[in-house]
């Protein structure tokens, strides 16, 4: 399996120091992965997503109180002037 980026690889560097992997495995990893060029991190989008649901939620109208209902106020009106009919 090939290394996903540069800190991976360190990271497995590090591991092959500390003896936790055989030099056969790195060498393994490290020729599937080739001559490519490695990003420093995968995955790394922790801001972008941020920054979109800040745009996002920027773009959605407010939301109104829990407290101010329209239809419930108008239906009282509504009630109270037919009683009052009667």
């Amino acid at each position: 399996m090939p290394f996903k980026s540069k800190a991976q690889r360190r990271k497995f560097a590090q591991l092959l120091v500390e003896g936790k992997i055989t030099d056969e495995q790195y060498e393994e990893w490290n020729r599937s992965t080739g001559g490519k060029t490695l990003p420093e991190r995968v995955g790394d989008t922790g801001a972008a997503k941020k920054r979109a649901a800040k745009s996002s939620a920027a773009k959605r109208p407010a939301k109104r109180p829990a407290g101010k209902r329209t239809t419930r106020v108008a239906r009282k009106s509504s009630t109270r002037k037919t009683a009052a009919k009667k």
